[in-house]
């Protein structure tokens, strides 16, 4: 690693204020993508700004019909929450399938969301629902929120703060994990409630996309068989040892048969 400065800030204030000040400095959470960047010299900021130690940015709370989860939410305390069970229980079944026992433990969801790996698993249940991304600034509609590999709408200084999930009448969520990593290969979030019906594609692609074509035909009949024979075209999804463009393509329409399935 590089020398660089450590922040440890107790308020949302004092942390915009850390970032603002300095450009060249990163807010951190579970740390799993900015530490091992760290490690290997890929990234080199001047300071850290551990957002840790903020209360306000925690805890999960049920607003009206909408369930609202702080950015510094672990994933394991999304998996055991009852009040996440009785409200969207596909979020639990997602928490709980999201890496291994340690990973649960440390990494937040503000984190995995801000990061937008390809192959992370919380953007798409923020696609899939109609989420609102929450900030120390605005707050941002979910369809505005991814816009690339890696890529986000946030600005440097700006923080996630929270996410707020409209509470549908049904979810599901689907994916195959790479035996090995256990990051998602493909994966599939559907859901049907007052934002309508979405489907929400990870893993698969640069970027969780939404499939317009399923969620068409969800609209029209929902259930399993309405995306079963609906193809996923290959053209720019990703294509490495673990798995062809036509392969996750042909997982695209697997695992949103599988996530309608798990939907009821």
């Amino acid at each position: 690693m590089y020398d660089f400065a450590y922040h440890k800030p107790s308020s949302l204030a004092e942390a915009t204020r850390l970032l603002a000040a300095d450009p060249d400095a990163k807010a951190i959470s579970g740390g799993h993508t900015l530490l091992p960047a760290l490690k290997h010299r890929l990234n080199r900021p001047t300071a850290l700004v551990d957002l840790s130690g903020i209360s306000e940015m925690q805890g999960i709370r049920r607003e009206g019909d909408a369930l609202v989860i702080g950015a510094l939410t672990k994933h394991e305390a999304v998996a055991r929450s009852s009040e996440v069970k009785s409200a969207i229980p596909a979020l639990v079944f997602l928490a709980q399938h999201i890496g291994d026992t340690q990973v649960r433990n440390r990494g937040t969801i503000g984190g995995s969301v801000a990061n937008n790996d390809p192959a992370a698993d919380y953007p798409a249940a923020v696609l899939g629902l109609g989420a609102t991304v929450r900030t120390s600034r605005r707050e941002i509609p979910a369809d505005e929120f991814f816009l690339g590999m890696f890529t986000t709408a946030l600005e440097p200084d700006e923080i996630l703060t929270a996410i707020s999930f409209p509470i549908p009448e049904k979810a599901g969520y689907a994916k195959m994990r790479n035996p090995a990593s256990r990051y998602v290969m493909a994966g599939a979030f559907v859901s049907k409630g007052k934002m309508g019906v979405r489907v929400a594609i990870n893993g698969a692609g640069p970027c969780v996309f939404r499939q317009t074509e399923m969620e068409a035909a969800l609209a029209a009949n929902w259930s399993p068989e309405a995306v079963a024979g609906i193809k996923q075209s290959a053209s720019g999804l990703n294509s490495d040892i673990h798995g062809s463009a036509e392969y996750r393509a042909h997982l695209v329409s697997v695992m949103a048969k599988r996530a309608v399935q798990s939907a009821g």
